[in-house]
């Protein structure tokens, strides 16, 4: 008012009963809406730093910081989860399918495929997968069944196949066969982001092999679902190439990162984001290879008996 400068905003004051929905006209319901989110915001700001001073003044007599609650840490207790001294589960993990890899009797060797015909997105995502996992092959169908197409990888020292199957030109799913006795995981795929898609991404990946970190798989069929992941890649990393691929496990959705650490000085390291990304759900677990007919099943998701609670997770 003296002219020292502009007058401050006018603080929106809102009826104690005041409801956005009741406003009839669009525009301005959206326009109250944002400035109602807005005064919530600077409320919740200004709170969190009363209690800041607050915590400063009383130093170390400041009572605890109170963990928020979120899904994850009021997560239903599983009893398969497993602990790593148990000594049944390593007896398994010695004696399993995947133990000849991680005694490193046998190198994998990776034969990636499509769905029947498939189109461009599709064949740029196989070609980007083979360039993320070490010693993989991409060969196209043409037509024929995967029960004809396994004997013919055991045959040429295949250790894995890796089929992505899609639907209206989009990958929308994975089936990860461990040969030559499985077992044989159906995952249902979404969010896929090839590399051109992918903002502020790095160079192309070189030919070294990536460090795998796995994250989150707790039970003992996560425990097997992560085994299966390591086994695609050969078990000793070249940490002179900086690359890493994550499958990071949260509320039963496998998120697929695949970066490389970028040392700014001693102190400080970045990442640096490559491509492809993905995001897998496991849909089955079959014992041996691929039958989808007579095939034995360890675990199918089912929707229904399953998904009683959000609180409850399988891997």
């Amino acid at each position: 008012g003296d002219g020292a400068g502009p007058p401050a905003p006018e603080r929106v004051l809102f009826p104690p009963t005041f409801s956005v929905s009741e406003i009839k006209n669009k525009q301005r319901r959206h326009f109250m809406f944002l400035r109602w989110k807005q005064q919530q915001r600077k409320e919740k700001l200004a709170l969190k730093k009363k209690r800041r001073k607050e915590r400063e003044a009383l130093g170390d007599k400041a009572p605890p910081k109170a963990v928020p609650k979120t899904i994850e840490n009021q997560r239903v207790y599983d009893e398969t989860t497993v602990d790593p001294n148990d000594e049944e589960v390593a007896f398994d993990e010695a004696t399993d399918e995947f133990a000849p890899y991680f005694n490193r009797q046998t190198v994998p060797k990776i034969l990636i495929t499509t769905s029947d015909r498939p189109r461009g997105r599709t064949v740029r995502f196989c070609e980007q997968l083979a360039t993320v996992i070490p010693n993989s092959h991409v060969y196209y169908r043409r037509g024929l069944a995967l029960k004809r197409i396994i004997p013919q990888c055991i045959a040429r020292d295949f250790t894995d196949l890796i089929v992505i199957n899609e639907d209206r030109k989009i990958p929308n799913g994975l089936v990860l066969s461990h040969l030559p006795d499985g077992p044989t995981a159906h995952f249902r795929m979404s969010s896929v982001r090839l590399r051109k898609e992918i903002k502020r991404k790095g160079k192309e990946p070189t030919e070294h092999v990536p460090e795998v970190i796995l994250n989150n798989f707790t039970t003992r069929l996560g425990h097997s679902i992560g085994r299966m992941f390591a086994a695609l890649f050969p078990h000793d990393p070249q940490f002179i190439g900086r690359q890493v691929a994550t499958f990071h496990n949260q509320r039963d959705y496998i998120f697929f990162r695949f970066h490389r650490y970028i040392f700014k000085s001693e102190k400080k390291v970045g990442i640096q984001e490559l491509g492809p990304r993905f995001t897998l759900k496991l849909r089955s677990l079959q014992k041996g290879t691929f039958d989808s007919k007579f095939g034995e099943y360890e675990w199918i998701h089912k929707r229904r008996e399953m998904d009683t609670s959000r609180r409850k997770f399988h891997l």
